[in-house]
């Protein structure tokens, strides 16, 4: 199908604000420059406000105003620029995306086996000029070589035509054009001097050059699909169709897209959990990694949440669909990854501006390259020699790669670590930080309460307790549910307002809720808040036995002591501003060993104290809950939130991580350490190996042949340092089993949570 014949309006999806946005995949893109220049043109289309190509997947995100542009202006525009483009589709593009791997694979075979037997024929040639080879044979290998030269550069070079021609076609430049120039150039100058039965000719430097070029692009090709891959399992765990529930109790299997919020669907045992919900009939195991990080398999029944893209592991489930496709947790993180790896870093901002650059320099250059040489009395064919290997030499392929290839490969790292990017730039902030300020509650602690010591609890209390509990939303009775594990309520629940709920059981009165409310003698009251200080108080009563009291606290994340301590020894400075009562942030700072710590703080006096580490020059990362936490994350140099699954689209931090460890903090700076540090390298070398090389090459100290090593060797080494970074290891943390139990200020007597 043409783009002519195509309704590009159908494609066009509406956003919120009302403004247009397409997905679409641009054929063509080779380099930094060609994306440069594609986001440049759009730019400045008149209503355009946003066009976004990741590099990787050659994935471009258009938005727009709709009064004042359409998709088809979008589409003519590119194609303009010399760039087709199609309806966004991850199996078309891993389909084209392989067709051109095997195209390169078989265009690197052609040029090696010409290379060789090109190589064969001119060390005979090179070894009989200096013994005394007779013109005739020398003549006759270099038509030989031209016979293997000319067919196979022609085959081994259409990547690099068909990009060049199409640049040249649109009036614009590429950086195979000046690769186009020079191959042609070299196969040229090697015929005449055959035919000038010259005692040289550049058959071999050219199919060579082509050869290493191609090995370039094909390394390049393998990391990308790399890349894409690791995106493309994300995508692989969305299920394309659920089995809903009929109101008869037939089930049907139909689209995600016919599925709407409220129905029931069906996820047998083995199967992907399709769209987000809860489960309303069936216990089962969910391996939801995904959204907490643990491995290890999670019991889930009546009332629990799961979510899309995890698995059912033992027995089918009955789930109420919370949210429609498209706006599920596993449709967020996508999201998320694209929006990251399409954002912009300084530093790839920085090598997207030379990059543009690059074309019209490297012609200025050879072009008086070419005519120092010959002014100076160089003879023609000597001064286009050096030429050619001033174009060749100075391709950027380097310094393009330089930063999108350590950016993709730590993305995925962090991906690994529970550790999703919200900012294009994070990975160079969180490199920079040097302070780190944390949040107590949900972010040092635990975001839900939970019921201290419940292993002296007599079990069938704690079981009864917890099944009447199940009959309140009170922050506290929800927490005493959970540690009991209940899932059957007790029927004929009474709630008495303020005081707490009750029921009959077995010819007994039960009771749950404030102390008073249980008949809790006001001494006993006093000895339970000495020993459990900071705890809130849920009572609990079984008839006329005694009432037995249950303390409720927020808990230290289980890998919470570690991880500070971790932190420690990397030399950060850390620092506790909680707008929670001081008693407990002392208890948490006390033990984590943190001396800078305030509580009682308003978000005013939090940003206060954020400026002033600002003015003292420090680098502030702040861990806060990305809800309440917002203004001092939007405040500090680079922030990072703790998040729910719930939460991630609306965390306002320049990072999130899921799962209850605090380890991804510690995680997300070191990769991030270790990222910009190889960001830096790569340029630095990028920058290095141009001004080395290109003085050579405009000297005249190097031919074509060695120019192609080089520009390719350069290539391989700033995309190995940036593969480095996958053999690095973060020291590891052993999580203890369970969270710590921290205080958390005075204790309640009545059903009342603690502010946060």
């Amino acid at each position: 199908m043409t783009v002519h014949e195509r309704d590009w309006d159908a494609f066009v999806t509406l956003k919120d604000d009302g403004k247009a946005h397409m997905d679409l995949a641009v054929e063509g893109v080779t380099c930094a420059a060609c994306m440069a220049e594609i986001e440049h043109g759009l730019a400045l289309v008149p209503g355009v406000e946003k066009a976004r190509l990741n590099l990787t997947s050659h994935r471009l995100a258009v938005d727009w105003r709709q009064e004042e542009t359409d998709a088809e202006r979008i589409i003519d525009v590119l194609s303009r620029l010399g760039y087709r483009a199609h309806p966004f589709d991850p199996a078309d593009v891993r389909e084209r995306s392989d067709a051109a791997g095997r195209e390169l694979l078989r265009a690197l075979a052609v040029s090696g086996f010409a290379m060789m037997n090109i190589m064969l024929l001119s060390v005979s040639v090179w070894s009989g000029n200096a013994s005394g080879i007779d013109p005739e044979t020398r003549d006759f290998f270099h038509w030989v070589s031209a016979l293997i030269a000319l067919p196979a550069a022609v085959y081994a070079g259409r990547p690099f035509l068909r990009s060049a021609f199409a640049a040249l076609a649109a009036r614009r430049l590429n950086m195979d054009v000046p690769i186009v120039i020079g191959v042609s150039l070299a196969l040229f100058l090697s015929v005449m001097q055959t035919v000038q039965s010259a005692h040289h000719a550049y058959f071999e430097s050219a199919v060579m050059l082509l050869f290493f070029l191609l090995i370039g692009r094909y390394l390049d090709h393998t990391m990308r699909r790399r890349t894409r891959a690791f995106a493309e399992n994300i995508a692989a765990l969305k299920a394309e169709t659920a089995v809903i529930q009929r109101p008869d109790g037939s089930l049907r299997e139909v689209p995600l897209s016919r599925v709407d919020p409220g129905a029931l669907i069906h996820v047998r045992a083995g199967e992907r959990v399709p769209l987000d919900g809860r489960v309303v009939a069936g216990r089962s195991e969910i391996d939801q990694s995904l959204v907490t990080g643990e491995t290890a398999l999670a019991s889930v029944g009546p009332g629990d949440a799961v979510y899309a893209g995890t698995t059912n592991a033992s027995a089918s489930l009955t789930v109420q669909v919370t949210v429609a496709s498209g706006a599920t947790l596993l449709d967020e993180v996508t999201r998320l990854l694209e929006t990251a790896a399409q954002a912009r870093s300084r530093y790839v901002q920085l090598a997207d501006r030379v990059a543009r650059l690059y074309s019209p320099v490297v012609h200025l250059a050879a072009l008086l390259t070419f005519a120092g040489w010959y002014l100076v009395g160089a003879d023609w064919q000597h001064a286009l020699v050096i030429a050619i290997s001033v174009l060749i030499i100075t391709c950027p392929c380097a310094l393009g790669l330089a930063v999108p290839a350590v950016q993709v490969v730590t993305s995925g790292l962090l991906f690994r670590a529970g550790v999703l990017l919200h900012s294009g730039d994070a990975i160079e902030r969180l490199a920079e930080a040097d302070t780190i300020v944390f949040d107590k509650t949900g972010t040092l602690t635990l975001p839900l309460p939970a019921v201290a010591a419940t292993g002296d609890i007599d079990p069938q209390v704690l079981q009864l307790a917890g099944r009447l509990a199940l009959a309140s939303r009170h922050p506290l009775a929800g927490a005493l549910a959970r540690a009991s594990g209940a899932s059957i309520p007790l029927e004929n629940v009474r709630e008495t307002p303020g005081e707490g709920i009750g029921a009959t059981f077995e010819g007994r009165e039960l009771r749950l809720g404030s102390a008073r409310f249980c008949g809790m003698q006001e001494g006993a009251v006093a000895e339970f808040v000495h020993r459990h200080p900071g705890s809130s108080l849920i009572a609990f009563r079984d008839g006329d036995a005694p009432a037995v009291p249950f303390a409720v606290g927020q808990r230290l994340r289980p890998d919470a002591v570690e991880t500070v301590e971790r932190l420690r020894r990397e030399g950060y400075r850390m620092a506790i501003l909680s707008g929670d009562r001081t008693a407990p942030v002392e208890e948490v700072a006390r033990e984590l060993g943190i001396d800078d710590w305030a509580g009682e703080l308003t978000p005013t006096a939090k940003i206060a104290r954020l400026e002033q580490l600002a003015g003292e020059g420090r680098k502030v990362l702040m861990v806060g809950d990305g809800l309440n936490d917002a203004p001092a994350l939007a405040a500090a140099h680079v922030s990072i939130s703790p998040v729910t699954a719930v939460h991630v689209a609306q965390a306002a931090a320049d990072a999130v991580f899921l799962g209850d460890r605090l380890a991804p903090v510690a995680e997300a700076l070191g990769h991030s350490r270790r990222a910009h540090k190889a960001m830096v390298q790569n340029l630095r070398f990028s920058m290095l190996y141009n001004f080395v090389a290109v003085p050579f090459a405009v000297a005249g100290f190097v031919t074509p042949l060695w120019a192609a090593l080089a520009m390719s060797s350069s290539s391989l080494v700033v995309t190995l340092n940036a593969l480095r970074l996958r053999l690095s290891r973060q020291p590891d943390i052993a999580a203890p089993p369970e969270a710590v139990p921290v205080a958390a200020g005075p204790a309640t007597s009545g059903l009342e949570g603690k502010a946060a």
